[in-house]
């Protein structure tokens, strides 16, 4: 089974800036040229379930509408959540950990997880799930915030699988997980 990581950073390797703050990725994203999603929609008609924490799912929440539709949808959560009405039944909490997930998903036939989120990411790649990883470097230095990684318990060797750049200067490559030490 495939799971993926697709996500932007500043060039510092922050996620988000400090309390989860994403103007900085909101303002570099109204530059991203029209009708280019830098491979957005393709990679999500890709996914058949996402797996996200719930700093995240609360971040998700702040945009308005649901934009997952009724894409399957689990949240990490050592806490009960109560999902609003608008929210798609095919949305879901769990505890679990990332390991006892991937093994029920596996079971039940998913293909292709999509993990999102700092703690989530981390979390999934600390047991080795993680099998390829799509970063979109945004041109700017936030100084501070919330990185993509937080440390590591060894090193993660990574394949260069692509690079494109975008008209606007953002960077994205993808990488393919071979093997920690």
């Amino acid at each position: 089974m495939r799971v993926s990581v697709f996500i932007a950073t500043s060039l510092d390797g922050f996620i988000a800036g400090m309390d989860g703050d994403l103007k900085w990725l909101n303002e570099a994203s109204a530059e991203v040229p029209e009708g280019d999603d830098l491979g957005y929609a393709e990679f999500m008609a890709s996914v058949d379930t996402l797996v996200m924490g719930r700093k995240t799912y609360e971040q998700v929440l702040s945009f308005g509408a649901w934009p997952y539709g009724d894409k399957p949808v689990i949240v990490l959560s050592h806490n009960p959540l109560v999902f609003p009405e608008y929210i798609p039944d095919t949305v879901s909490h769990s505890s679990e950990s990332p390991t006892d997930l991937y093994r029920r998903l596996a079971e039940a036939g998913s293909k292709h997880i999509y993990v999102d989120g700092g703690n989530t990411i981390q979390r999934f790649m600390a047991v080795g799930l993680i099998t390829d990883i799509t970063l979109t470097l945004v041109p700017v230095f936030l100084g501070s915030g919330i990185p993509l990684i937080h440390e590591l318990d060894q090193q993660i060797h990574l394949k260069h699988m692509q690079s494109r750049t975008s008209e606007n200067g953002f960077v994205q490559v993808r990488y393919e997980l071979i093997e920690s030490t």
